[in-house]
């Protein structure tokens, strides 16, 4: 290690020799002034002798000075024991210096996929986002399949209120192959299901949701979230009017308990909720799809219809009603509410799904693939829409383009095992599905 006290050092001795050459300088000068011929000359030729030499010297000993520190400086660590020393830190809970150890590793190395991976996961821990974010990302750009990271990345967006990357981000995960272990998997499917509702997609939403009520249980975030995604509010949890609390809650153990069969609890919150919301918007049209849940129409169509006189407007109860009507073979009125629902919402991918299916159930095959294609371009990722538009395609005898359509919609049917990709189960053909 350098020596701290080198530069007082190097000035003392520069300073030292201007001294030293200003006293020989004058002694010099009064020798001669003496009157001594022969010893004032003889002091003299010394003088200026050493005069001479000084002026050689003492540069080269300030230079030699400055070029030799007082210690050598230690070796540099090499990047495996970095790495082991972070990992040591990591085990041992010493956080800041794993961070630290972590940050110079990838520094030395920043091809070291795995140590951006582990930076970010300590940074995560300790909710550093943006950090953390940042490390995914670098993470994301170098590993070929980096699978979980995708969601670390998107839960740090969520974190950091960049709602439109991170549900992009947490879309790629959801579709790729490798998605992590349980854990992950409920955090980062809970989010994005809170994305989804916040961007208006609330079939989708409700369906992870009621996927995740089965599998982890009742929570109060869960209930609250479901609430939201079930009266069809684009909210976050926390971002809903205050004035919602109790309604928001009431649709949410509906919702809960006729996602987990219990359907006596579900009804006992249903009733409180039209007892004393009745006449709100979303209330007839939350409570008819309960009533699709327990697989009666009859009655779900009875309140979808108080749903349409309360909003006029209200596209999705429109659109479930057209669904009854094809299932009961209603073509005429069906095909009435669907066109209407698109004419409302022409960028809703359901209303031209559900207008694909009228037009095929009532011959007219080249017209319902065109919506049906429609649909497609809006939703990708909706396997039902993949599945009629082959029966479309078939009728049309469009043989290949039938294959093709099929091939999909049994890979995307194959990748939402794990996490509901939203269509809804009456809607939606098993693969053993007659053609």
């Amino acid at each position: 290690m350098p020596d701290v006290n080198h530069s007082e050092r190097r000035s003392a001795m520069v300073l030292g020799s201007s001294r030293l050459r200003r006293g020989w300088t004058q002694h010099a000068k009064a020798r001669v002034q003496s009157g001594s011929r022969d010893s004032s000359t003889a002091h003299s030729i010394d003088a200026q002798c050493y005069i001479a030499v000084m002026y050689r010297v003492f540069p080269l000993l300030a230079l030699v000075s400055m070029a030799s520190p007082a210690f050598p400086a230690p070796p540099q660590k090499s990047f495996d024991e970095v790495v082991k020393q972070a990992t040591s830190a990591r085990h041992e809970d010493r956080t800041n210096e794993a961070i630290g150890l972590y940050r110079e590793a990838v520094k030395m190395r920043p091809s070291w996929d795995e140590g951006w991976l582990l930076l970010g996961t300590v940074l995560y821990d300790q909710d550093r986002f943006p950090e953390a974010q940042d490390s995914f990302a670098h993470f994301v750009t170098i590993k070929p399949q980096p699978g979980p990271a995708w969601a670390m990345k998107g839960l740090c967006e969520f974190e950091m209120h960049d709602y439109s990357q991170a549900r992009t981000d947490l879309q790629t995960w959801g579709r790729g192959d490798i998605r992590g272990g349980g854990e992950l998997t409920e955090v980062a499917a809970f989010h994005w299901a809170m994305l989804l509702t916040r961007q208006g997609e609330f079939v989708r939403a409700l369906y992870m949701l009621a996927d995740r009520a089965r599998q982890d249980g009742e929570s109060p975030p869960l209930v609250e979230a479901m609430g939201l995604a079930s009266l069809r509010m684009p909210n976050l949890p926390v971002d809903y009017p205050a004035e919602f609390r109790e309604r928001v809650w009431l649709a949410g153990k509906s919702a809960f308990y006729a996602s987990v069969h219990d359907y006596a609890r579900s009804e006992e919150y249903s009733h409180r909720l039209l007892s004393k919301y009745g006449q709100q918007p979303e209330v007839h049209y939350l409570e008819g799809t309960h009533r699709l849940f327990e697989l009666k129409p009859a009655e779900a169509a009875q309140e979808f219809r108080k749903e349409l006189q309360i909003s006029p407007q209200h596209a999705p109860a429109m659109l479930e009603l057209a669904r009854i009507d094809i299932d009961a073979g209603d073509q005429a009125e069906a095909l009435s509410l669907a066109r209407r629902a698109t004419e409302i919402d022409p960028a809703n991918p359901d209303a031209h799904h559900i207008l694909g299916r009228a037009l095929l159930e009532a011959g007219q095959a080249k017209e319902g693939s065109q919506e049906l294609e429609a649909a497609e371009r809006l939703a990708p990722d909706n396997p039902a829409v993949h599945f009629h538009l082959a029966t479309a395609y078939k009728e049309l005898g469009r043989k290949q383009d039938a294959d093709r359509e099929m091939s999909t919609y049994a890979a995307l049917k194959k990748k939402s095992l794990d996490l509901d990709s939203g269509e809804r189960r009456d809607a939606v053909p098993s693969l053993e599905a007659p053609e």
